[in-house]
């Protein structure tokens, strides 16, 4: 993981129970997290020194670290962080006691979604004010290098504030005859406009101080100081001078007759807007959503079969039934909607002012009227089914690559169900479609549950230090509709529904079965298996355990069970009453991500675990992290004075396996090391 993905986390709080807990939280729910914990001024001070944190979560309660002082120390590091506090209950009385201390966000400790929301947004705001800074940084520096191409620039541009001049380049001056920006800084844009269009300019500019939004170009009149006339136009656009809103103006003589003009923006086979000009009318679209206009909607259309349909026909018609084709889409639209060419056989359409049910009629209504018309193409006359694909346009897709992407991906989706379909995309349906996926996968697992379509891999756990057997880790794979399915895409979700523990007892079940093969077989081999926090909470689970292990009689510790740390602290009581049993069945434990908390091993003092796996995030690029190799070479060493074995996962290359084999670790497991391989079907009594 890299170094900028990573919050770094301050804990103000005398309980590491309670700070893992958070911790597991956060992870569970792929927040990466590097903890750090004061439970007094000095250590306070001293983290404060190394790094300033991204976050820190106060336990108001602390014994020897007031919320005053730690709010005191943090804005004395002159960094902007997220600053939550955790307390038992939240009312006025707290509120207002936080918020006279600077404290704005406060979650109630034990409340888990309240605090990751929290904790969310926080950093939400955190990110968004650093990038804002990092924004303004830019902008000042465009801004600098924008003054300098003003006065460069062979436009005539002056920006205006309520009506008066602020700013004008050379150009403009030359432009109307003045020697220096001395000469027009008292005068009104009004001035520079002849006065047979003084009355309407005068009503426009009137409209732009109630703040109305400016028009994009007005043909006028303009007068230079000597009393010369000549015609221009006009372009105006939002700008700012000095930290000031004002218009900025660009003069441009009128050398072009506006209907060529017009002309020049057309495409020449279809009579639409051609790419370029089609292209500024989206991104203008776009600029309206960012304003909170809504009920705008971008297609895209083409007609189905078209190479097959140009080979019926002959190349020389393609041009004039596209032309047709065109015309017949452009009947169909609003006033305000506006459509182009976008591509070789490819239409865009922007609708404005419909609703999306009204989008959704307008589509199915263009799809009939091209269906029923008959074409003439030369000799020929054929009829064309469309395809059509579309986004909604609101402020949550309001950036017009993302925007051309997305009914780009409708097209391509409509047509892979066949001719004369449609697919709008939703951007505000993302819920809706989390929520109907998760269904899905929840009916796959309950399936796989009830007829075994679960397949499981193991992958082989290296020994460093020449250990007996073979070692080899247990992975769970599911058999879905299109192949195999890798378990980060079902396994949160049989989370959420609480049936890992089914899960779980499913592969150790499978588990005990190969060590019983295998040890028919003459052969001496341990299995790793993973077990959820819920597993080891579950009644049933130890009694049903015990009665398989009878059966099975299985050499002692050729069975271990693995947990991260994080979860095992959560529920240290019931996981150190699980351990136990083990212990006594002849099964062994291991504590998977370990070195990843606040202090690991803390935990061995209630679990008496054999295995420690260390954190995979030290493995990524060891060879060039000398602080990931020292923490793994301390990990090693407490490990062996505790009589514990490590374990070294996602191991990346082999200059990483000598390095671990130097720091002491015990074994190594990776796909470097090797792929994992497919278990062959078993037959199992659960």
């Amino acid at each position: 993981m890299k170094q900028d993905n990573v919050i770094r986390i301050l804990f103000v709080e005398d309980s590491i129970e309670d700070a893992e807990q958070v911790i597991s939280l956060l992870r569970n729910h792929g927040i990466a997290v590097r903890p750090s914990q004061a439970t007094n001024e000095a250590q306070l001070e001293a983290i404060l020194d190394e790094q300033a944190p991204d976050l820190a979560l106060l336990n108001p309660d602390t014994r020897d670290l007031d919320a005053a002082a730690v709010v005191r120390h943090l804005d004395a590091t002159g960094k902007d962080f997220a600053l939550v506090a955790l307390v038992d209950v939240i009312n006025d009385d707290v509120l207002a006691s936080m918020f006279a201390l600077g404290i704005r966000a406060v979650a109630t400790r034990g409340r888990e979604q309240q605090v990751l929301l929290t904790v969310q947004r926080e950093f939400e705001w955190l990110s968004t004010r650093r990038q804002v800074r990092k924004l303004e940084a830019s902008l000042r520096e465009c801004e600098r290098r924008c003054d300098a191409l003003l006065d460069s620039s062979r436009d005539p541009i002056a920006y205006v504030h309520e009506g008066m001049h602020v700013r004008a380049n050379r150009a403009y001056l030359e432009m109307f005859g003045y020697e220096s920006f001395d000469d027009v800084e008292g005068l009104t844009l009004l001035d520079m406009v002849a006065s047979k269009d003084a009355d309407t300019f005068k009503a426009l500019l009137k409209r732009l101080a109630r703040g109305e939004k400016p028009p994009q170009r007005v043909e006028v009149t303009a007068q230079r100081a000597d009393g010369s006339q000549f015609d221009a136009v006009l372009e105006f656009s939002q700008a700012s001078f000095e930290g000031e809103a004002c218009l900025q103006i660009v003069f441009r003589r009128q050398l072009v007759d506006p209907a060529v003009a017009e002309q020049l923006q057309r495409d020449l086979v279809t009579g639409l807007y051609n790419r370029g000009h089609m292209l500024e009318l989206i991104d203008q679209a776009v600029a309206k959503a960012t304003e909170g206009v809504t009920s705008q909607a971008l297609l895209l259309i083409e007609p189905d079969h078209w190479p097959q349909t140009v080979d019926a026909i002959g190349l020389a018609n393609a041009d004039a039934l596209l032309n047709s084709l065109a015309q017949r889409i452009g009947d169909g639209l609003g006033e305000d909607d506006f459509a182009g060419r976008l591509g070789d056989h490819t239409l865009g359409v922007m609708l404005v002012g419909h609703s999306d049910e009204q989008v959704r009629t307008l589509v199915e209504h263009m799809q009939l009227h091209v269906t029923e018309h008959l074409f003439d193409a030369g000799e020929h006359s054929i009829s064309l089914t469309l395809c059509i694909g579309g986004s909604l346009l609101g402020e949550k897709n309001a950036n017009t690559q993302q925007l051309l992407e997305q009914a780009s991906a409708a097209l391509r989706s409509a047509q892979t169900q066949g001719a004369n379909h449609h697919q709008l995309h939703d951007p505000a349906a993302r819920e809706k479609e989390d929520a109907a996926r998760e269904r899905g996968w929840l009916a796959q697992v309950t399936q796989a549950l009830a007829d075994g379509s679960f397949v499981l891999y193991y992958q082989q756990v290296v020994s460093l230090q020449d250990a007996e057997g073979e070692f080899h880790e247990i992975l769970l794979r599911m058999n879905g509709p299109n192949g195999e399915v890798p378990p980060s895409y079902f396994l949160p979700v049989a989370e959420n529904h609480g049936l890992m523990p089914q899960i779980d007892r499913w592969v150790i079940s499978r588990a005990i079965d190969m060590l019983r093969q295998r040890e028919s077989e003459g052969q001496t081999c341990t299995l790793f298996v993973k077990v959820t926090a819920e597993t080891m909470q579950d009644p049933s689970l130890l009694p049903w355990l015990t009665q398989r292990m009878g059966e099975a009689a299985i050499r002692p510790h050729a069975l271990v069970l693995e947990c991260p740390e994080a979860k095992v602290l959560t529920g240290l009581k019931s996981a150190q009453s699980f351990v136990a049993t083990l212990k006594r069945l002849g099964i062994d434990f291991a504590l998977e991500q370990f070195g990843s908390g606040l202090n690991s091993f803390q935990v061995l003092k209630h679990i008496d675990a054999d295995y420690l796996k260390i954190d995979r995030n030290f493995m990524a690029a060891l060879p060039q992290h000398a602080d990931n190799q020292a923490r793994i070479r301390s990990i090693c060493q407490q490990a062996r004075e505790s009589g514990k074995l490590t374990v070294a996962e996602w191991v990346e290359d082999a200059a990483s396996t000598s390095l671990l084999f130097a720091c002491g670790v015990d074994f190594v497991q990776g796909n470097f090391l090797q792929e994992p391989e497919k278990v062959m079907a078993l037959d199992v009594i659960i």
